[in-house]
């Protein structure tokens, strides 16, 4: 597998290139010319030595990329990045003469096939670089063979992992599964939405929250085996309510007798994933 990231690729898309993509699909002019002035308009960058509250700078005019957090912005990206998916799966293209398979979500993109030779790296190099005037980040950018023992591949929140069987059966089987940085970001959301500045809210609606909390990232990551990264985030939500619990109260405080913590956490509704 080739795994790669485009560097800052928002602020690289070349305006003179983007525009011809579009002119391919919109043949209204008063459209083209709005979507042109909305991206060379200008930046203010301060001048040196300028205080953050000063609205007052140096005027620049870009003529690349794509304003940064703007709305069409990832759209104008996918648009200008299509043009890579289609060469690639043209005749002529890695799909035809490597068999290989493109998947790319937004600049990170993995092209899968049984052999990385130099002509298909620099193929997907000369693409990026040379004809669509990109860049790419070296720093994420790797050649991984997933049968080597202990390679793995991160993309899209999951880790990717060949393990041997669980039962012993001599053979091994493709793990799929939340990555490292994917619970950690949950854990410190989670942390996050039961901070203590969260004392004032009615435990109902935070239990709530963090329900539809829990079964969106569930939803997302109910793909492949996440059973042990389930039983991390649901230890690891109840521990944060048994001390946001105790934090609420002037009290100590307990479950009511005869029941457990978790007991009367599940009393309350508090989904386990």
């Amino acid at each position: 597998m080739y795994d790669a990231d485009l560097k800052a690729y928002f602020d690289l898309i070349p305006h003179n290139k983007l525009i011809a993509c579009l002119r391919m699909r919109i043949a209204d002019r008063s459209v083209l010319k709005l979507i042109k002035m909305w991206l060379s308009s200008p930046v203010v960058e301060p001048s040196p030595g300028q205080e953050g509250g000063d609205s007052s700078g140096t005027n620049r005019y870009p003529h690349r990329g794509t304003p940064q957090g703007g709305v069409i912005s990832p759209l104008l990206a996918n648009i200008y990045l299509h043009w890579f998916d289609k060469v690639f799966y043209q005749p002529g293209g890695p799909a035809h003469w490597a068999n290989a398979h493109l998947v790319r979500y937004a600049d990170d993109f993995v092209v899968m096939a049984r052999y990385q030779g130099e002509r298909l790296q620099g193929w997907i190099k000369e693409k990026l670089e040379g004809w669509m005037d990109l860049k790419i980040n070296h720093e994420k950018t790797r050649v991984v063979n997933l049968r080597e023992q202990g390679e793995s591949l991160d993309f899209l929140g999951y880790t990717f992992r060949y393990d041997r069987d669980l039962r012993g059966r001599g053979h091994y089987y493709l793990n799929v599964f939340p990555s490292k940085k994917a619970v950690a970001r949950e854990r410190e959301r989670l942390r996050n939405m039961t901070a203590s500045s969260y004392c004032f809210k009615p435990v109902p609606l935070l239990v709530r929250e963090l329900n539809r909390q829990l079964c969106g990232w569930s939803n997302y990551f109910g793909f492949g085996y996440p059973r042990d990264a389930y039983h991390e985030i649901n230890s690891f939500v109840r521990s944060r309510m048994t001390v946001h619990l105790r934090r609420r109260s002037q009290r100590p405080f307990r479950p009511p007798e005869g029941r457990t913590i978790y007991e009367h956490l599940d009393r309350m509704g508090l989904v386990s994933l």
